[in-house]
């Protein structure tokens, strides 16, 4: 077989999703003469596919050695060393191409991206402008361009742009729901919280329960059984379940499925008829909801969020065990500490602070930190100054979490399931929070419509906590009322 039919052979298996047989003929075609470029290019690609970086920046860059004013290989190059994480190597593949072809739209977009993980927010969101000018029809750039000016706050700007991508691109199930943290950040709870139902799809799976009954939009429950189910993270479960008793209001059966470590904590909520966890078998339904689909089925604004605060409380036995230990010192300010989310979530990595960070914390006088971080995060040594006691290792569940808190004058967090448990119980909350928070936090305010308890402190720029940080201390300080060491 000749070069040239062997090579159209190999693309059309590779196109064809056919990658193994797409990497025989080339490596064979190689083994006759190393030197073809177009069949390199093909192989890196193959390897990209299969999700060796190294090898495709290998063949990749080999093609590129041969033809260095090849545009497509050199963005393909570009997109393997991103891969490899070699990302001054990418974004300077990406700036050759567009050299070579200035109205390259897809090498606009990719660089882009790679300014973006980079940090060159700015540098990004001009590479993506330059896409969607040169290609008005390209929905991912609109996309990528909108997730840029989200980062920078510009979120006026940012829903515009996702507005622009969702009409090419119907179905792009990440524009419709980075487009309803924007609206939610700024207030348009309407709109918001129905492009926020394409969560799921935009998770490709994620953790959402599939069920053969309807959801549950809004309509006549009378004399029905709904399965209201957490969906997502635990805080967003203690945030949304002050929606139960207004669902049993409407005449139906609520049952409550719930993760374990919510179990203790959600026991005999008011309009909860019955509780599983997913160890026990589902019971007959009529319909369900996901807790945090409720707002849309009640059609909550910003003046009707359901804010009866507290809806949480701890058992009383429980809060007796932990006032024991505790040891409350009336002269002496006890506060509930957590520096730090999953180290698994990346959302949680952005909004996590180091322990030793918070030192300006410990420098005020009169105060007794009590950590309440679970996780890796929890072996963290606390500053020098800070007077702290570590229960880390009592705290079995969320119940014993809750009960310590009920023992605490002030709960200072990060945002994690520990500030929604502190609002839910009407605990005083100073909440810590990134430039680019989540939705629930929305922006320009330092309170929440959530939690009326909460005290919210934000960073200025992007991951920069020293200011917000001495705020609270300085916030801390007055509270005291005693000066600092």
């Amino acid at each position: 077989m000749e070069t040239g039919e062997a090579f159209g052979l190999a693309a059309q298996h590779f196109r064809s999703g056919r990658g193994a047989e797409a990497e025989v003929i080339c490596r064979e075609i190689l083994a006759g003469n190393p030197d073809v470029p177009e069949v390199l290019h093909l192989l890196g690609l193959v390897r990209m596919r299969l999700g060796d970086a190294k090898g495709a920046v290998e063949f990749i860059g080999r093609a590129v050695q041969l033809r260095p004013d090849d545009a497509d290989a050199l963005v393909n190059f570009g997109n393997a060393l991103r891969d490899d994480g070699k990302l001054g190597e990418a974004i300077a593949a990406f700036r050759r191409a567009i050299e070579i072809r200035p109205e390259f739209a897809g090498a606009c977009n990719n660089l882009g991206t790679a300014l973006l993980e980079d940090g060159q927010t700015e540098a990004a969101i001009e590479a993506y402008r330059n896409a969607v000018r040169i290609d008005p029809g390209y929905a991912d750039a609109h996309y990528h361009l909108g997730n840029a000016l989200k980062s920078q706050g510009e979120l006026a700007a940012a829903i515009e742009a996702y507005e622009r991508a969702i009409p090419i691109k119907p179905d792009m199930a990440l524009a419709h729901w980075n487009l309803s943290w924007s609206l939610l950040l700024v207030g348009q709870f309407g709109r918001g919280w129905r492009e926020y139902e394409w969560r799921n799809l935009a998770r490709r799976g994620g953790n959402d329960r599939h069920f053969a009954q309807p959801q549950w939009r809004g309509e006549d429950l009378a004399g029905k059984t709904i399965l209201l189910h957490g969906e997502q993270g635990l805080g967003d479960a203690i945030q949304f379940i002050r929606y139960a008793p207004l669902v049993a209001q409407r005449g139906a059966r609520v049952v409550l499925l719930c993760r374990k470590m919510l179990a203790r904590l959600f026991r005999d909520f008011p309009g909860v008829e019955r509780m599983i966890t997913a160890e026990d078998a589902l019971p007959s339904f009529d319909v369900h909801c996901p807790l945090v689909s409720l707002p849309l089925a009640f059609g909550t604004d910003l003046n009707s969020i359901p804010a009866g605060i507290p809806y949480l409380k701890a058992e009383a036995e429980l809060v007796e065990k932990w006032k024991s230990i505790v040891g409350k010192n009336s002269s002496e300010l006890q506060v509930g500490l957590t520096w730090a989310g999953s180290p698994t979530n990346l959302g949680d990595k952005k909004r996590s602070i180091a322990l030793e960070r918070l030192a300006p914390l410990g420098d005020i006088a009169g105060v007794v930190f009590h950590s309440l971080q679970k996780g890796p995060a929890a072996a963290q040594s606390p500053p020098v100054e800070m007077k702290f006691r570590d229960h880390g290792e009592r705290l079995e569940d969320l119940a014993d979490t809750a009960a310590l808190i009920a023992n605490l004058d002030l709960v200072i967090s990060v945002d994690t399931v520990v500030a929604h448990l502190a609002g839910a119980m009407g605990k005083p909350i100073w909440l810590l929070i990134p430039f680019d928070p989540d939705w629930r936090w929305m922006v320009n305010r330092n309170d929440s419509p959530w939690y009326p308890t909460m005290r919210i402190f934000r960073q200025r720029r992007p991951g920069e906590w020293g200011g917000p940080i001495w705020e609270m201390a300085e916030a801390l300080a007055e509270l005291t009322a005693k000066p600092s060491r």
